[in-house]
């Protein structure tokens, strides 16, 4: 797990000389890290790397949107509810949006829970500790009761099972606290649209700048979670509790779903005779960073939920871009995931210079050495990353 720095430092990066002391080690993703100390980003700067990106993250922005108002109205208004037949319908339950669902004709929001239940998974962070501390069990037990008062049925199993509620509440409240992450990210990555559109985004590196302040100015909004039963509201998460959106959402989903994920089924080996999965969910490589696009559209592949999304709302510009390629659009998702994978890396260098423990400029060779183990650390998880790739 990466460890919290100094997001309060000055977030505005220029080219750095190179100097003998950061020459020193040369690791074999030297290059990236030269590209990082002379104020570049993992992705190479190329219009057309602009135009991918810029176009990918406003298609996700829109899916996104959707994606967190879901979360969210699932982990307040689906509270402890034992079968969510209507869960997707946010509260507007007609027949023409059934029939749609039915068709598919929807968000595939299903994508939203696969990350959520993959950031529990994994864990990690200030979220992950509360949730197994004294003060939640304390603050979820009132909740509970109220919810199942006059239930016997549940009464009953919450006495054979005492730990399922509080797991479940437990769920619910990473239904949340993605969905105030998502919240935030959402009218980042639309915003970044409009100034491209505006032609005041014209280069990756003020890509990754743009996204490098959105995240410094929302680093420390709380991260709390309530909810309403027969008219009394139950803290669950409350602001005393100390979580922060960068700390303890933004950072965990990095670990999480850029670089750990899960194993697609169908993709590799799930017998445990075989041992193609590591044992140490610390050493899961099987993240946005690392997947393979190729088997998007297929069964079993959960980012192929969220290239179907994306597809229906990517702007002109892009969808051009995907018809003019060497098979037109009848590798069109996989095309969208390649896009989308760069733009990730570009999500990942804001990441990497905001949690950095000194500026990237520094001059001072103490923290040039401490810069240069930092940068190292993260080159070791690129190792086996699509980064080569994305930048082919």
């Amino acid at each position: 797990m990466f460890k919290l720095l100094n997001y309060q430092l000055p977030i505005t990066y220029y080219p750095l000389p190179m100097t003998n002391t950061i020459l020193k080690h040369q690791h074999p993703l030297t290059e990236y890290i030269n590209r990082l100390h002379n104020g570049q980003a993992l992705l190479k700067d190329t219009p057309e790397n602009v135009l991918e990106v810029v176009g990918i993250l406003k298609s996700y922005g829109v899916v996104m949107d959707a994606y967190y108002k879901n979360l969210l109205y699932i982990s307040e208004e689906q509270f402890l509810v034992l079968f969510p037949f209507f869960k997707y319908f946010n509260g507007e339950i007609t027949w023409g949006k059934l029939l749609r669902h039915w068709w598919h004709d929807r968000i595939n929001f299903e994508y939203a829970e696969y990350c959520m239940r993959t950031m529990m998974w994994h864990g990690g962070g200030g979220l992950d500790a509360y949730l197994d501390s004294e003060e939640f069990r304390k603050r979820s037990q009132p909740a509970i009761q109220a919810k199942i008062k006059g239930n016997f049925f549940i009464q009953g199993l919450q006495q054979l099972f005492p730990e399922f509620l509080p797991e479940q509440v437990r769920l619910f409240a990473y239904y949340s606290a993605l969905g105030q992450f998502w919240q935030v990210m959402c009218p980042m990555f639309l915003d970044l649209s409009d100034l491209y559109d505006r032609g005041e985004i014209k280069t990756i590196p003020q890509v990754v700048q743009h996204i490098l302040d959105a995240l410094v100015a929302a680093a420390n909004l709380p991260i709390t979670y309530s909810v309403k039963i027969d008219g009394k509201v139950y803290e669950i998460i409350p602001k005393s509790a100390g979580l922060t959106f960068l700390a303890d959402t933004a950072v965990p989903y990095v670990e999480a779903v850029f670089f750990r994920g899960t194993p697609f089924p169908g993709t590799v080996s799930y017998n445990a005779q075989a041992q193609a999965i590591s044992p140490d969910q610390g050493r899961f490589e099987y993240g946005a960073l690392y997947a393979d696009p190729l088997p998007i559209g297929g069964a079993g592949i959960p980012p192929t939920q969220l290239m179907q999304d994306m597809r229906h709302y990517l702007p002109e510009y892009l969808h051009e871009v995907y018809r003019k390629s060497r098979r037109g659009e009848d590798d069109l998702r996989v095309q969208i995931c390649q896009t989308f994978q760069k733009s990730m890396f570009c999500v990942t260098t804001a990441a990497i210079l905001g949690l950095a423990p000194h500026p990237i400029n520094t001059t001072d060779p103490k923290e040039q050495k401490a810069i240069q183990a930092y940068l190292e650390n993260w080159m070791d998880r690129f190792m086996t990353s699509r980064l080569l790739s994305a930048n082919s």
